[in-house]
């Protein structure tokens, strides 16, 4: 049965059994049943790999007391939803990220950001970088090239013609300022999907989304515990502290 751990664009999380390729948290979500109970427990969102230095998470995606393990289809979706790179298992992306953004520190980084989630701003669509998402009909759609491309969780369904009105943009201005530079990190910025002729858009699996990341929510464990908690590395049995992740 699908978990409700999957983050669309807006950051809501929904119930689908699809997963993605990129890996995250926003802390502890969920009860011991498993059952998502709020939104966010802590400020500092974070998007990781979906594999870093072997490790797996024992008790899967949600263990009592522990950061709710969150999917996202690509980092595209992530940056739309108000999450930003791990500074552990994505350093450099998040050092680049950091820098761009002029902030002194994660703490800056993440009341600033959090500040910009979940408001809708407008800009003329014209000026958006690729990677940005906007909202149309109610419906988010990725910016790439002198394309739009409609979101879902299973990828992107539908293309249109990249027009010049103004829009309601999704994606933090925090993160459209980083994508105007250009940036894309260690994790695929946009799903490989995005670049498949729309005639060949039928599966649910798409390519470069391997079989590991399809079942990673019950095996692999990524990115710190945003609730200050140690946790056990089962791979390595030792401990690792939590710092400025």
């Amino acid at each position: 049965m699908p978990r409700q751990n999957r983050v669309t664009p807006l950051g809501e999380l929904i119930e689908t059994p699809e997963r993605g390729l990129v890996y995250g948290n926003r802390g502890c979500l969920h009860d011991d049943h498993g059952i998502i109970r709020r939104q966010w427990q802590v400020k500092r969102w974070i998007s990781c790999r979906l594999e870093f230095r072997g490790r797996r998470r024992v008790g899967g995606p949600m263990p009592p007391g522990r950061y709710t393990g969150l999917f996202f289809l690509d980092d595209a979706t992530a940056l739309a939803a108000g999450h930003r790179p791990c500074a552990e298992c994505r350093n450099a992306d998040y050092r680049s990220f950091l820098a761009l953004t002029g902030a002194a520190g994660a703490e800056e980084l993440d009341r600033r950001l959090h500040a910009e989630r979940g408001r809708l701003h407008e800009r003329a669509l014209k000026e958006l970088p690729d990677g940005a998402f906007v909202v149309l009909d109610g419906e988010p759609w990725l910016v790439l090239g002198s394309e739009l491309l409609r979101w879902t969780p299973g990828g992107y369904t539908e293309r249109r013609t990249r027009f010049t009105d103004r829009v309601d943009v999704v994606t933090p201005p925090t993160s459209v300022q980083v994508l105007a530079s250009g940036w894309s990190g260690s994790v695929p910025l946009v799903h490989p999907h995005a670049a498949c002729p729309a005639a060949n858009w039928t599966s649910s699996t798409f390519p470069g989304e391997s079989t590991r990341s399809a079942t990673a929510q019950s095996t692999t464990s990524q990115g710190p515990d945003p609730s200050g908690k140690r946790r056990t590395s089962p791979s390595r049995g030792s401990r690792m502290a939590l710092g400025d992740r």
